[in-house]
């Protein structure tokens, strides 16, 4: 396995853990039902995963990079926003 997808599948998943939380909590905060917190929670971690598997098999360097640095970025903004 190449070093390079190693290293961004691990900051993709690091930044989507914090976006997954941040989204949770915001849906919490919006609708107060356990049930929306437990369905965005659900689309949030499929869609991680996706990328993820994605990264570390098929995405080309400069579109993982760019997917890693783009949850990064809605990360950073909903922290400092929010």
């Amino acid at each position: 396995m190449e070093t390079w997808r190693v290293l961004a599948t691990a900051l993709l998943g690091a930044g989507g853990i914090v976006l997954l939380l941040v989204t949770m909590a915001k849906v919490r905060e919006r609708t107060g039902s356990a049930s929306s917190v437990a369905i965005a929670g659900a689309i949030c971690v499929t869609v991680l995963a996706l990328l993820c598997v994605l990264t570390l098999t098929v995405l080309a360097p400069p579109v993982a990079w760019g997917v890693v640095i783009a949850v990064g970025i809605a990360g950073s903004a909903m922290l400092l926003v929010g």
